[in-house]
């Protein structure tokens, strides 16, 4: 008989993971640019699940690898950049409390695409998270005036794209081993993420001579084994024995674990910020279904 708690675990697990994952992008940005962070975790992350899980590929269904692809663009390959060149501008504490749309986007986008029904309590939700997300971001440009927040536009364009995401694996990749799609997603962006390494003058002398190179490709290692390879085979994992809305709540803790780390660095937080990160949680818990 399977524990019902086992999913509890899984999600805590998650935030904590996760939660730290901000940080750690924040501080590889200290020697890689953007591009270079973005392409070097999809590298080291590929690399890694091909080694564990190349075997696992084989039990996947030919009709199954039209939703990889798509799968490993929205929830790997894109948001990998985006949230890089996110927080050139923003806080990681910020970035992190603005993931937390992605519940409250795949409410949406399972009604709009997915003809998934909601309720009045989820659209109230919706409605309160997004106020919110207004208040984070026009204190966070008041605040941080050197800051420049249309760059949080990076952050809401990942959490559709995830949110997008969980709803296909939901739906089309249900019966399919969550290493093998984890796995199965890497095989489509390894090579195009090597391609753009390879044009974002990594391999140079100049890049090479960056004292700051060496702590910065640790950060990124630790946030590929395990705020990616290993938070992706448990978060698919999670999708799969829950619904897409309890799976995609990991974003309730994650932001506590960030802003802990952001405080701790040294970032700027207000009262205001503070308030308008609990109404985007407030609308996260309304919009989050009775029965997951």
């Amino acid at each position: 008989m399977k524990n019902p708690n086992i999913k509890w675990i899984y999600l805590i697990v998650l935030s904590i993971i996760w939660g730290s994952s901000f940080i750690l992008i924040k501080k590889s940005l200290l020697g890689l640019t953007p591009y270079q962070l973005g392409a070097l975790r999809t590298l080291i992350t590929g690399i890694l699940l091909l080694a564990f899980g190349f075997n696992k590929l084989k039990t996947i269904p030919k009709s199954k690898w039209k939703w990889l692809l798509i799968s490993a663009l929205l929830g790997s390959f894109i948001p990998a950049f985006f949230f890089a060149i996110a927080e050139t501008e923003i806080d990681s504490a910020v970035t992190s409390v603005l993931n937390s749309l992605v519940p409250l986007n795949t409410i949406l986008l399972g009604f709009t695409v997915f003809k998934i029904a909601s309720n009045k309590r989820q659209v109230l939700g919706v409605i309160i998270g997004f106020i919110g997300t207004a208040i984070l971001i026009l204190k966070g440009s008041e605040l941080n005036p050197n800051q420049n927040y249309l760059y949080a536009g990076f952050v809401i364009a990942s959490t559709l794209m995830y949110a997008a995401n969980v709803n296909i694996i939901k739906r089309y990749l249900q019966d399919v081993k969550p290493l093998a799609i984890a796995t199965g997603n890497y095989v489509f962006i390894v090579i195009p993420a090597l391609i753009v390494l390879f044009f974002s003058d990594f391999f140079t002398t100049e890049t090479f001579s960056n004292p700051a190179l060496p702590k910065a490709l640790m950060y990124i290692t630790v946030l590929a084994v395990f705020g990616t390879a290993l938070a992706k085979i448990l978060f698919f994992r999670l999708v799969q024995m829950s619904t897409p809305v309890f799976a995609s709540s990991v974003t309730y803790i994650m932001p506590i674990v960030a802003l802990i780390w952001g405080v701790l660095d040294g970032e700027s937080f207000s009262v205001l910020q503070f308030f308008a990160s609990l109404l985007i949680l407030l609308g996260v818990f309304l919009a989050h279904k009775r029965n997951v």
